[in-house]
């Protein structure tokens, strides 16, 4: 059976991109490296891609141009759950950040491992969570 390489891209649905552009950058300190109206993709780090896409925009195939090829629809409801990796020694650094930014810490755990997580929402309701070290066997 082939292997997967790992998950490439994480999509979440916004109701205010520019809303969700302000959350994204001013607090998580993304970077955008591609956007229009109805998306913006950002570099999450080792390869793996952020992208948010405007609820509504998504849900007719698009046609690339130079007969690449079609994107078909798609498109999410509710809340999701993400989680970015940090490394231990910034925790303190990014519970300083979420709180300058009257950022609400939701939830707190210390996995048995060592691994720690910090939860809250970003603008739209989805859970975020940044993950320590020592959170799964993997990681």
């Amino acid at each position: 059976m082939p292997r997967l390489n790992g998950v490439l891209e994480t999509a979440l649905y916004v109701d205010d991109m520019d809303r969700a552009r302000v959350f994204f950058e001013g607090v998580m300190g993304l970077e955008p490296f591609n956007a229009d109206h109805r998306f913006t993709a950002y570099d999450a780090g080792r390869g793996s891609v952020l992208l948010l896409f405007l609820q509504g925009e998504t849900l007719e195939t698009v046609k690339l141009p130079n007969d690449m090829g079609t994107i078909p629809p798609h498109d999410g409801k509710g809340r999701v759950h993400l989680a970015f990796a940090i490394s231990a020694a910034s925790l303190p650094e990014w519970e300083a950040q979420l709180d300058d930014h009257g950022v609400a810490i939701e939830g707190r755990t210390h996995w048995p491992k060592g691994g720690e997580s910090l939860y809250f929402r970003d603008p739209d309701g989805h859970l975020i969570e940044l993950a320590t070290p020592g959170v799964w066997p993997n990681y």
